[in-house]
């Protein structure tokens, strides 16, 4: 890890701690396909976790819908990637709701199995009073999750970069390059425009990294 990226991660460690909030922490990870959640989640996790913190690492996709509603729209379909990818309902009671205020600590981290296409009843964990919750995914500043984080980062990337980036990750998983940049083009990249022209996640995240030079992210507010 670079001295920048490290200064960076610590700092953002720093602010997420510094919330003061009473039990669990509830950190959102937000951002386009492919603008480096889920690396970026990795590392701040173990910046935390190295301030003696217990941190719960998870992504939302472990709350996929079934595949006749993720693609009942078309398997194109911006607007199905935006509106039916995801069980936010799920995502709610079993991991967000019973790590907030009044909530058990009992918690969940998936609720459909993606590669067999079917629910999956996953047993509960118990966090630790002064656990710190990380999730990264996209869309996590829905109306829909409204009232359910305790801080929200928003990590910026350029469209260019981050399908630069998508393309030689998914690629042979998606079919081959053609059918990832098609994937890319109609779905994913207008699936996120829609997304920024309803929430505006940039403006209401509570932190902004620019993440488009991986090694060198800027912090702001």
């Amino acid at each position: 890890m670079t001295t920048t990226r490290k200064t960076v991660l610590q700092e953002l460690a720093r602010r997420i701690l510094a919330t003061g909030a009473s039990g669990p922490l509830r950190v959102a990870i937000d951002g386009r396909t492919a603008s480096g959640k889920t690396t970026f989640a990795d590392t701040l996790a173990e910046t935390i976790a190295a301030l003696g913190r217990p941190v719960i690492r998870t992504s939302i996709d472990g709350f996929h819908r079934p595949r006749a509603e993720r693609y009942a729209r078309g398997r194109m379909s911006a607007e199905g990637y935006y509106y039916d990818a995801r069980d936010l309902g799920a995502i709610k009671a079993l991991l967000l709701d019973p790590l907030g205020p009044g909530g058990d600590r009992r918690y969940r981290t998936a609720s459909f199995d993606l590669e067999r296409d079917q629910p999956i009843d996953q047993p509960p964990s118990l966090a630790p009073e002064e656990a710190v919750l990380i999730v990264d995914g996209t869309f996590l500043m829905r109306p829909e999750l409204a009232g359910v984080w305790d801080v929200t980062v928003f990590l910026r990337t350029t469209e260019a970069e981050a399908e630069r980036r998508g393309l030689g990750r998914d690629a042979d998983r998606l079919g081959g390059t053609a059918a990832a940049r098609r994937l890319y083009a109609e779905r994913y990249r207008p699936a996120f425009a829609l997304y920024d022209r309803l929430c505006g996640p940039c403006a209401r995240a509570d932190i902004v990294v620019d993440n488009t030079d991986l090694a060198r992210p800027v912090l702001s507010g």
